[in-house]
């Protein structure tokens, strides 16, 4: 049946987490849907050539950000994260449908897909705009000056951390130069609003409103009781020093670089990037919590 009311858009991506059982017939589904409402319907690239489905184009990354204005993920909220990641710079609106599990910002059920679609591609919809990360990792040189072995982006959080097998380490951590502690921990972790509902949280941080302008940082099983989380400003630039370790590690998100050295220093700032999401009419965070958190358990 022909939408209602005209698409306010073009040319949609859609994106899947192709490693799960039965997600073809999913995308098949949404396709149609897109379809329906008047889109042209691109596949990204991978999820093509994963699932075998051919009725529609298939686009690179990049070439989605040059020629979609709309981008479907079907997945979990790691498949959205990953594909986020790339596609801000471009800033291109996400839509999430949930195939995983918690489905925090991939926030529409698989039973609700086909009432929900159509009414946010005819322009009813709640926009999200969400702060990302962008970090790197600094390597003493041979001249004495710092020298960046590694940059990368995260919506989550930059989390550093021993080794699967190795000790605790030894993070000095400063913000605008200012030092705040030295933590000796399994790790300390440098969440957004976004990530303080998913690692931060499970390590004893505060949840952040989406629309805070803040970070939180939280040490990992701290050996000093008193290094609790605290919640900054996300305006300044966070510095954390690798003082003592013997195997640490560092993840943005789910990219990962081992083997950091004593004295490598990993930065982390606001990114100049935003991820755009659009989410059903009457969307708001605290539902998505009472729901995700099951905070409505034991209430009649």
């Amino acid at each position: 049946m022909p939408s209602l009311q005209p698409c306010r858009f073009r040319h949609a991506a859609l994106v899947g987490k192709y490693q799960a059982r039965g997600i073809r017939p999913v995308l098949e589904d949404v396709a149609a849907i897109l379809v329906r409402a008047g889109l042209e319907v691109s596949l990204e690239m991978e999820t093509a050539l994963n699932t075998g489905i051919t009725d529609y184009g298939s686009l690179s990354l990049k070439q989605i950000g040059k020629q979609c204005d709309v981008a479907v993920v079907v997945g979990g909220d790691g498949t959205m994260l990953a594909i986020a990641r790339e596609l801000s710079r471009f800033d291109i609106p996400l839509i999430g449908i949930n195939q995983g599990r918690l489905g925090f910002i991939t926030d529409i059920q698989h039973k609700d897909m086909v009432s929900a679609l159509p009414q946010i591609l005819t322009g009813h919809y709640e926009e999200e705009h969400r702060a990302m990360l962008e970090g790197a990792v600094l390597r003493p040189n041979r001249d004495g000056g710092m020298e960046t072995i590694y940059e990368g982006f995260a919506i989550n959080e930059v989390v550093v951390s021993r080794g699967a097998t190795a000790s605790m380490v030894e993070l000095r951590a400063e913000i605008d130069g200012q030092f705040v502690a030295n933590y000796r921990a399994d790790g300390l972790i440098v969440a957004s609003p976004t990530g303080s509902s998913a690692y931060a949280l499970s390590a004893g941080g505060p949840l952040l409103h989406p629309g805070l302008a803040g970070w939180v940082m939280v040490p990992i099983a701290s050996h000093t009781l008193s290094n609790r989380p605290i919640v900054i400003p996300d305006t300044g630039v966070i510095s954390i020093e690798i003082v003592a370790a013997k195997d640490a590690s560092m993840n943005f998100d789910m990219q990962s670089l081992a083997s950091l050295l004593h004295g490598d220093r990993i930065t982390v700032r606001r990114s100049a990037h935003r991820v755009r999401f659009l989410h059903p009419k009457g969307w708001n965070y605290y539902a998505t919590l009472r729901r995700k958190l099951r905070w409505n358990e034991g209430v009649a």
